[in-house]
């Protein structure tokens, strides 16, 4: 079905583009015979061809948009008039009487804008009226137009055009009277056109000015022709270097016009096109109000309003805590991709009109608050981890201490009784066994003391990060300096800290050749500061290994942050943040 629709969209514009090649190429060729000098053909074929240009470009960009159909009517009827030019009667009869259907098409053209639908009664009324007028009064002028007699008439040199076998013989008199009719009707609804589309104006949103922009412009530039145009008739000795200049103007004032649609439309695409950055623009945690703004901005619409689904208020709430209603005009809803409620968007309802532009703005939104949902799902997983495993390892601590530690040191209290006992025991070999004895067991209770010590150490969880980091530095085999404040922290936070110093510690040992190693930990600003400081050779790398890795990924799992700095011969210094409250 796509490609079907696709095929029939190329068939049209196709059809609008070679419509406008042939009615331009016989328009000019028109223009031409009848008197028009090069540059007037010029300039006449540059007006037409642009608006049928720019509404071939706007109708295959927004197929469903009506104004690139009408703007590519206007290029097309652009040069019907100077069919009057051709010499042949049928021809000059249609030129004679649709003269001014451009004009009707550029009223629909300018009340429609920017989606090509006519939305209220008073406009629909105007544009019949615009078509109606060209149909009768054309009609009508037709009927009583001579070319021989009315040379002065249009700005075609036709005293040698026609004939015209439209006209009524003996009616050629009440030329002039409904000549001056058709053109001072033609100026009054010009002038309600205007009124209309000031009205809206003033009653307009910021966001639908924005859109409107275009029409204005093109009012203005169709007004002042249309005044040039009048002066000509009401001045009918104007003429020569005056009028040249007259007509250069309107040509010119005339090809701006659908310059200004097309951009206004343009302009709509760079909006959707805007839209793609937003995900990036707001970042992986984007705040509520930084995210209405940058909302705001995209759609041009200041009162935009934002709400948050909240489960709990079973609501949709701003950053203010309001609640929002899902209910009346302005309103977009954004859901999830599993269906559920996200977010809400309450925004001017001028928007509507750009169903496309708010689909994309709820498509990047979605994303966005997908990806916070999601992030923090992966946090609360890892956190829950981490407690999990620091949870274990307290258990593995306290299970070595009391458990099989306890053992050995009983075993090992009992074989002393037993080395007492054989104090006079004439075998020599037998004592030299217990001692042997006694020996394992006291290096086995130092293995283990370090193991229950590497897995979680008790001085940690009975005393806190500070006299935890004094009694590593005593056990470090570089000197350590420690400077830690006396402060109790979570105790996901205090082990998680408390590695990060063993982490670094090993790494100056082993990696770094370091001499000497400050430590410090302080409380600033809600976070937990962890500093370690080497004077060794420097160049580690996150990037390379698995320990400065590792201990990134761990901070990363509590929210926390790791920042590396470690010029080559300069030391190596590692700073670790971590939230506390």
């Amino acid at each position: 079905m796509k490609t079907q629709g696709k095929r029939a969209l190329r068939l049209r514009l196709g059809v609008a583009a070679a419509a406008a090649v042939a009615s331009g190429t016989i328009g000019g060729w028109a223009y031409a015979r009848a008197g028009g000098s090069a540059g007037d053909v010029a300039r006449d074929l540059a007006v037409g061809w642009a608006y049928a240009a720019a509404g071939i470009v706007a109708w295959w960009r927004r197929p469903a948009n009506r104004t690139g159909v009408l703007m590519a009517a206007e290029g097309i009827t652009w040069f019907l008039g100077n069919l009057q030019g051709t010499g042949v009667p049928a021809l000059f009869a249609a030129g004679a009487w649709w003269e001014g259907l451009n004009a009707a098409v550029l009223l629909h053209l300018v009340v429609s804008f920017p989606d090509g639908r006519l939305t209220t009664v008073p406009t629909r009324r105007l544009v019949f009226f615009g078509y109606g007028l060209v149909a009768v009064g054309g009609l009508l002028r037709a009927l009583t137009f001579d070319p021989a007699v009315a040379t002065g008439t249009t700005y075609l040199d036709c005293r040698d055009c026609g004939p015209n076998p439209l006209l009524v013989p003996g009616a050629t008199y009440l030329f002039d009277y409904v000549d001056g009719a058709f053109r001072a009707v033609g100026f009054v609804v010009s002038m309600v056109m205007v009124a209309l589309i000031v009205r809206r104006w003033q009653r307009a949103s910021v966001a639908r000015r924005r859109a409107l922009l275009p029409a204005w412009i093109a009012i203005a530039i169709a007004t002042s022709f249309l005044v040039w145009d009048l002066v000509l008739y009401l001045l009918p000795t104007l003429s020569g270097p005056a009028q040249e200049a007259f007509y250069l103007l309107s040509d010119l004032t005339q090809t701006a016009v659908p310059i200004a649609f097309l951009a206004g439309l343009l302009r709509m695409q760079l909006q959707r096109a805007e839209v793609s950055g937003l995900v990036i623009e707001v970042g992986a945690d984007p705040d509520p109000g930084r995210l209405r703004e940058a909302l705001a901005r995209v759609l041009g619409d200041p009162t935009l309003r934002l709400a948050l689904w909240h489960e709990e208020q079973d609501a949709y709430l701003d950053s203010d805590g309001r609640t929002v209603r899902a209910a009346g005009a302005g309103c977009t809803r954004v859901d999830s991709s599993r269906g559920t409620a996200l977010a809400l968007l309450r925004h001017d309802p001028a928007l509507a009109e750009d169903p496309e532009l708010l689909e994309a703005v709820a498509a990047s939104l979605r994303l966005a608050l997908e990806n916070v949902w999601l992030r923090n799902r992966a946090k609360e997983v890892t956190s829950r981890i981490v407690r999990a495993a620091d949870t274990e390892r307290k258990r593995l601590e306290r299970d070595l201490h009391d458990g099989a530690q306890a053992r050995l040191v009983f075993a090992l209290m009992a074989l002393r009784r037993v080395d007492k006992g054989l104090a006079d025991h004439p075998d020599d070999s037998l004592r030299r066994s217990v001692a042997e004895v006694e020996r394992s067991l006291k290096l086995a209770l130092e293995e283990l003391r370090g193991i229950a010590h590497g897995i979680h150490p008790a001085v940690l969880t009975r005393e806190g990060l500070g006299p935890a980091l004094m009694a590593l530095a005593e056990q470090a085999e570089l000197p350590v300096v420690v400077a830690a404040e006396p402060r109790r922290y979570d105790p996901v936070v205090e082990s998680t800290a408390y590695f990060t110093v063993c982490e670094a510690l090993s790494n100056a040992a082993k990696h770094a050749r370091a001499k000497a190693v400050s430590v410090s930990a302080r409380y600033r600003d809600g976070r937990l500061v962890i500093e370690t400081v080497d004077d060794g050779i420097g160049g580690a790398d996150t990037a390379r290994g698995t320990g400065l890795l590792g201990l990134a990924d761990r901070l990363a799992a509590v929210d926390g942050v790791l920042h590396v700095h470690s010029p080559v011969g300069g030391g190596t210094r590692i700073r670790a943040e971590l939230p506390c409250g």
